[in-house]
């Protein structure tokens, strides 16, 4: 839902909305439960708390007496949505409607609220770890209460990925929640949740479809104790004589995108010329001009040590290395490795090889895709879902993640379709493509799920291009863009207010 919440905003709705509309789903929520009384709003310092504020104004429109506790100083409110509501309440306390304010923040000030209902706006889903104060003796003094309770989006003290209780958590009668059942609203037990209710609040499903900077929140945050290798081993088989620059490319976009090491497994001839392009990259030459079934032995051996490979950058259409991949990919899927296969390798790997092999994204342009898949002629289809629907259609004959690249990207894993809208002309330049699969990889082997890897990578290489080509104009390279790949992947300042 963070996710969404940011997709949306990126869309064009702004959180403020989103956050009115939350606030009322609430009070029309009371109002169905109860007819009239007096309501206790406890409220965080987030956009849990915000929704509280919101609801506040709509409950006493309805004709209820609201007391809003708010458990902090009001300079600690973090999300300025919340800010903005707060201070709108703080300038209603002159007015003659029943409104109570109070700010407690030392758990010494609490005490038991004497009302027919009790909002939680208090966390919501940012809770993280241990609960401090006063916030822990709020949750027990409403839990002590025999006023109904209503949580907003999730109770409070609920962890809203798993639906575990570390501490406590508030005991609802009803929830709530917005747009979607959180996971650990559908896994918590019913103790805390209640009733469930889902409020619409006005987000579109293509937020969810479309991939935006909301996604960037899905990149796990380092430990302070890592250590080299720990976020990431990528082995790129690839490189030829005639094609050096293909897995370079792919190299320096995975180390750009946060991968620790990047070997590359080449032809003896594409060796030097990749070394050449940087001294990040671990090459690793065998015997040859073009990748040949003689290098499979050593090549299983860096395979064992590393996260994730991509296979087919720059490989060339020997048929030697056609035998040398199909081999390579028996190998690896038996060690259930996740595996990127890309450019030449959708040419030489047979489809009936890795068609029932989950931990496996392809990542082909329309004319590999055709291929892949021995399509006779294009998909020539005017209607954008209809177009959307047949390529999934197609796609679903294998396990593994499709990602195809176009004007707009489509990403396929059974039932679930992400689009990407991110990119430019420019990228029609060779290499972007090579850049999109290194980057894939190596969000991978970071830990992402493969359809959320390839889903972000397609809007970071996207975004990335979209830089280059704001500095350069169209004349931009591939190695141009790989240095914006970085600051493609940093969060925009819409975030701010995100909890």
């Amino acid at each position: 839902m963070m996710v969404t919440d940011l997709n949306a905003e990126y869309l064009g709705i702004p959180r403020l909305s989103l956050m009115e509309n939350a606030g009322k789903a609430v009070a029309q929520q009371v109002n169905k439960i109860v007819d009239s009384g007096r309501v206790t709003i406890f409220a965080g310092t987030g956009g849990n708390g915000g929704d509280g504020f919101v609801a506040a104004r709509h409950l006493l429109n309805m004709g209820f007496k609201v007391e809003v506790i708010l458990l902090a100083h009001p300079s600690k409110i973090r999300s300025k949505e919340a800010k903005k509501n707060w201070e709108v309440l703080e300038k209603m306390r002159i007015s003659p409607a029943p409104l109570e304010l109070r700010i407690i923040e030392d758990s010494s000030q609490l005490e038991p609220p004497y009302s027919a209902v009790i909002v939680d706006a208090i966390l919501g889903t940012g809770i993280k770890g241990r609960l401090r104060e006063p916030i822990r003796s709020a949750i027990k003094i409403i839990n002590e209460s025999e006023a109904l309770k209503i949580a907003v989006d999730i109770p409070s003290g609920v962890d809203p990925g798993t639906g575990e209780v570390l501490d406590v958590a508030v005991e609802a009668d009803y929830t709530v929640t917005f747009h979607r059942i959180k996971d650990g609203l559908k896994m918590a037990d019913p103790t805390f949740t209640g009733e469930i209710i889902v409020s619409d609040i006005g987000i579109p499903i293509i937020c969810e479809v479309f991939t935006g900077p909301g996604d960037l929140l899905r990149l796990p945050k380092r430990k302070g104790s890592s250590h080299k290798g720990e976020n990431g081993r990528i082995l790129i088989v690839g490189g030829s004589a005639k094609y050096a620059g293909a897995p370079a490319l792919a190299g320096l976009a995975a180390l750009k995108a946060g991968a620790d090491i990047v070997t590359i497994a080449c032809s003896e001839s594409a060796m030097l010329p990749i070394k050449s392009y940087s001294p990040d990259l671990i090459v690793k030459g065998f015997p040859g001009d073009h990748i040949n079934p003689r290098m499979i032995k050593k090549a299983l051996k860096i395979i064992e040590r590393v996260d994730c490979i991509l296979i087919g950058c720059g490989g060339g259409l020997e048929p030697d290395t056609g035998d040398a991949f199909n081999l390579l990919v028996q190998e690896i899927m038996k060690m259930e490795k996740p595996l990127v296969i890309d450019a030449d390798g959708l040419k030489l790997i047979k489809k009936d090889t890795i068609k029932d092999y989950p931990n496996l994204i392809i990542t082909p342009h329309e004319g590999e895709f055709r291929e892949f898949f021995s399509l006779k002629s294009p998909i020539i289809i005017e209607d954008f879902k209809e177009k959307v629907t047949a390529y999934h259609s197609i796609a679903n004959n294998i396990k593994g993640v499709v990602l195809l690249k176009g004007p707009v990207d489509m990403i396929f894993q059974g039932e679930k379709v992400r689009l990407n809208s991110t990119g430019t002309p420019g990228m029609t330049v060779g290499g972007t493509g090579d850049c999109l699969a290194g980057i894939t990889a190596s969000l991978w082997a970071q830990g992402l799920t493969p359809m959320d890897a390839a889903a972000l990578a397609a809007f970071i290489n996207g975004r990335a291009g979209e830089m280059a080509e704001k500095e350069y104009g169209y004349g931009f390279t591939a190695s141009e863009m790989i240095n914006f790949i970085p600051k493609a992947m940093s969060i925009p300042t819409i975030t701010s207010g995100i909890t």
